[in-house]
């Protein structure tokens, strides 16, 4: 069965009555079918945030029309912030990696197994151990060493790398640099990060050693959008899984491992179906 083209809407603005009737209504009057539809409003801010598809085949609206039309009639009225994509647009994803290979081919797994729909034209890495892995998954490989010294220029050629493949985002797969606010200003939440979820109580090289010795009952794994702010972008997805004290430093370190994965995954997952949102410093994460 060949797969439906839809559009994506995804909007905030100031809360107020007949938001949503007004946006279906848009699209129910160029014969639209709505095949999803999430809502959220924040009492506190008085915040209206929308996820709403419908698919694209008896769309009166062309698809390079939609946004013109749809803008001045109801994205300024209504003040909002709005995003349109398209199912059939296939995001192309770069990968920046160290020395570990956990998340790495977890993603490669996804990717090769066809259950995501993204493309994966290049890995970026500031060291060569998993060139070999980039090589089993025919996807090109660049080593860019990266010390205090030649941060700046080393940048500047991964950000050539990245526009010469025409890179949507970024996923740091375990990549122990920290990008410069000058290099992350050119992805404005489109690099996902993954880390354990110790910081900043078990910061450093070793946070499962230190977790280990003060005998902690949880670890877990966040995944955030990179911003200027170490380690502070807004969370996409977090979990936890529990340990006793029959957990040894390694057994904690795989069970790290494996946690990361699965949320570095998630949040890939929903970046991907265009079902997050960032508003302030906090990512809505729409069903």
């Amino acid at each position: 069965m060949k797969n439906r083209e839809t559009a994506i809407l995804r909007i905030h603005c100031p809360d107020q009555k007949g938001i949503v009737a007004r946006v279906t209504d848009f699209i129910h009057q160029n014969n639209g079918n709505i095949v999803a539809l999430d809502q959220y409003t924040n009492p506190t801010e008085k915040h209206f945030f929308m996820r709403v598809e419908w698919e694209l085949e008896e769309f009166l609206l062309e698809r390079d029309d939609i946004a013109a039309v749809f803008g001045p009639l109801l994205g300024k009225p209504l003040e909002m912030v709005w995003d349109l994509k398209f199912s059939d647009k296939v995001p192309r994803m770069g990968i920046f990696v160290s020395k570990s290979s956990h998340c790495l081919y977890d993603l490669l797994a996804h990717y090769q197994a066809g259950e995501w729909k993204v493309e994966i034209p290049v890995i970026i890495s500031n060291h060569n151990n998993l060139e070999e892995v980039a090589a089993q998954f025919n996807i090109p490989f660049f080593h860019i060493p990266v010390n205090k010294d030649n941060k700046i220029e080393q940048e500047k050629k991964e950000l050539e790398i990245l526009r010469e493949h025409q890179v949507d985002f970024i996923v740091l797969a375990r990549y122990m640099q920290i990008l410069s606010s000058d290099f992350v200003a050119n992805y404005p939440n489109r690099v996902i990060n993954i880390h354990h979820s110790f910081l900043p109580a078990f910061a450093g090289a070793k946070p499962y050693h230190a977790a280990y010795s003060r005998g902690v009952k949880i670890i877990g794994a966040t995944s955030h959008y990179v911003t200027s702010d170490l380690d502070a972008g807004p969370i996409i997805d977090q979990d936890v899984i529990r340990i006793s004290h029959h957990d040894t430093v390694e057994s904690l370190i795989q069970k790290g491992k494996d946690i990361e994965k699965i949320v570095l995954s998630r949040a890939v997952k929903a970046h991907l179906e265009r079902k997050t949102l960032v508003y302030k410093n906090k990512t809505i994460v729409f069903v």
